[in-house]
């Protein structure tokens, strides 16, 4: 059956330059890369993968270009919507021959994968660390879901809705979730959200609506559910989503976390 994998917050800066002097993106997305190469044969139906977000530090064009080189290591065609690390114009300029990326205005696309469909918003609001889609956003929203029907759908967007309990995440996240949140809750089939942002993996519940956020790729934010606590950088493993729709026991989107690596095994196991 159809599906995706899901890539995030790859925060890729210069070559041989390091993210707070301590994390090596780089090396880290070309591990993620050659974990999914190496597991795809494993991933029945997957045929591309969706960055939401941050795929650069600081948006520069020497860094779409670091990114887009790793990229070019992948064995499946990607698609990418912009995240706070983002600059949208620069982001347009290194891909502006792929057939996702809008000759202007914010990055939204929708891509149709059958059983269900993708659509990807832009949260990028340049120069604030939280999202926002904005009028146009809500638009676009409102206007792919109509022509839909009643085909179930999946929200792509780079800042989350759901809460994560990090005070200082959550202060960050989609300013004006609640708007696209009611506009999902009045579509007729399911519906689910996917993010970054947050470099964890977490899965929360919003009425009827599903929201998930997948691990970065390379390093994660610690799990501080303290107040006022300051955001801090550690190096965990990173990790990936693969995003499969499966008929049986009912029809439906199921999510995988996989860790970045090389691990002992497999062996069948023994009676």
């Amino acid at each position: 059956m159809p599906g995706f994998i899901q890539i995030t917050d790859t925060h890729i800066v210069e070559p041989g330059a390091l993210v707070c002097e301590r994390s090596d993106s780089a090396s880290a997305l070309r591990r993620a890369i050659e974990t999914i190469n190496a597991k795809l044969s494993l991933f029945d139906g997957i045929d591309c993968a969706i960055v939401t977000g941050d795929l650069t530090d600081h948006g520069t064009p020497q860094e779409y270009a670091h990114f887009a080189t790793l990229m070019a290591g992948l064995n499946l065609p990607w698609l990418a919507i912009p995240g706070n690390h983002d600059q949208r114009d620069a982001m347009r300029t290194a891909f502006a021959d792929a057939p996702w990326m809008p000759a202007r205005g914010p990055v939204h696309w929708v891509r149709d994968f059958g059983p269900f469909v993708v659509i990807a918003l832009d949260t990028l609001l340049e120069g604030a660390h939280h999202g926002e889609l904005g009028p146009d956003g809500l638009a676009f929203l409102d206007a792919s879901l109509a022509a839909r029907g009643d085909q179930p759908v999946v929200v792509a967007t780079h800042h989350p809705w759901m809460h994560s309990g990090i005070p200082a995440m959550d202060a960050d996240n989609l300013r004006d979730g609640a708007a696209m949140i009611e506009r999902l809750q009045a579509h007729p089939a399911p519906v689910r959200m996917i993010s970054g942002h947050v470099h964890r993996a977490m899965t929360g519940q919003i009425g009827r609506v599903t929201c998930q956020i997948a691990p970065a790729t390379c390093h994660a934010v610690l799990t501080d559910h303290l107040p006022d606590a300051a955001l801090h950088l550690v190096l965990e493993p990173g990790g990936f989503s693969v995003c499969r729709w499966i008929d049986h026991p009912g029809p439906g989107l199921v999510s995988d976390v996989i860790p970045v690596g090389n691990f002992a095994g497999p062996w069948p196991f023994q009676d």
